[in-house]
């Protein structure tokens, strides 16, 4: 059953608290970043004093004991980071969402917005998915009558204080922002998307706020971004432009598609109940024709966009 929006249209969130985002952050990915990998959990804990720390550590095995003690440090220091961007009010989160009426024609997405209709072309898989089933995102989508969503996130101030500390020779700490501000980023998409389900679009009002379900996408719907497996022509974000507007989320778009500042997120709400990720993958020739026809280009015009899914 379809759910109509509580709130259609557009939402600019300027000012977003940093406390507010924080809870959303996943720390695997933070570490996975600076290729610490294996999971740390309880880490948190082991901050609160030596003997914590101590027992932490000799949670470990001899072998992974180096690494989780490097692990421990890194998050200390992110911690404090994270203070100081509270305390000196340094960083700037935004964020902007868009609830529209939409259908879908085909593998195309029709969107309406202020009286004018957008075609967003989407691609299928020529693999079948483990279901047997080759997915394309308009399949989420009624032919009449049903709504879709955009949303673009950004951190501000994070590459003014990465630039400064690269400066200053402390390599480390400009990395340390540049990380922080990445899953920042990625943590104010999920917040965003768990109060679209809750509130703003209100398909799934009595969600709870399990941090762990979340960081394992285990709700009702999806938020693929562009230029990422299921949406993976960064052109695509252009188009989305004409009604994100992302500046009023604090973005610039380079000639290449990618968003400035780079701790930066943007994509789609689905909501059906059987929405899922899944790769486009590999796509043959017929099938580029196809969709460069749809978005009004030549086939070597998209080429570019979609080298990594070109057989």
């Amino acid at each position: 059953m379809k759910t109509i929006p509580k709130q259609t249209g557009r939402t600019d969130l300027t000012d977003i608290a940093l406390g507010d985002v924080l809870p959303f952050i996943d720390w695997s990915g933070f570490f996975l970043a600076w290729r610490l990998t294996g999971g740390y959990k309880g880490i948190g804990e082991a901050l609160h004093c030596a003997a914590c720390r101590e027992g932490w550590l000799r949670s470990f095995g001899e072998a992974q004991r180096e690494k989780a003690s490097e692990a421990l440090k890194l998050y200390a220091d992110a911690q404090e980071a994270l203070r100081n961007f509270r305390e000196e009010k340094s960083i700037r989160i935004q964020a902007s969402l868009l609830l529209l009426p939409s259908r879908s024609e085909g593998d195309n997405i029709v969107v309406k917005y202020e009286a004018e209709q957008y075609c967003l072309p989407m691609l299928r898989q020529q693999s079948p998915s483990s279901d047997g089933y080759c997915y394309c995102l308009a399949d989420f989508v009624d032919t009449q009558d049903d709504y879709v969503g955009f949303f673009a996130c950004s951190v501000q101030g994070a590459e003014q204080m990465a630039a400064e500390a690269e400066a200053e020779d402390n390599s480390y700490r400009a990395i340390l922002i540049k990380t922080l501000a990445d899953r920042l980023a990625e943590a104010c998409a999920e917040y965003l998307h768990y109060h679209v389900r809750k509130h703003y679009w209100g398909y799934a009002p009595d969600e709870e706020a399990n941090i762990d379900a979340i960081h394992k996408a285990k709700y009702q719907g999806i938020r693929p971004a562009v230029g990422y497996p299921s949406l993976p022509d960064q052109s695509l974000i252009f188009e989305l432009d004409k009604f994100i507007d992302y500046k009023r989320a604090g973005i610039r778009l380079t000639e290449n598609g990618a968003m400035y500042p780079n701790a930066s997120v943007s994509g789609m709400y689905f909501a059906h109940p059987q929405a899922r990720y899944f790769a486009v993958g590999r796509i043959d020739a017929q099938q580029l024709e196809d969709y460069a026809r749809r978005r009004e280009r030549t086939p070597d015009e998209m080429r570019k966009w979609l080298v990594p899914n070109i057989d």
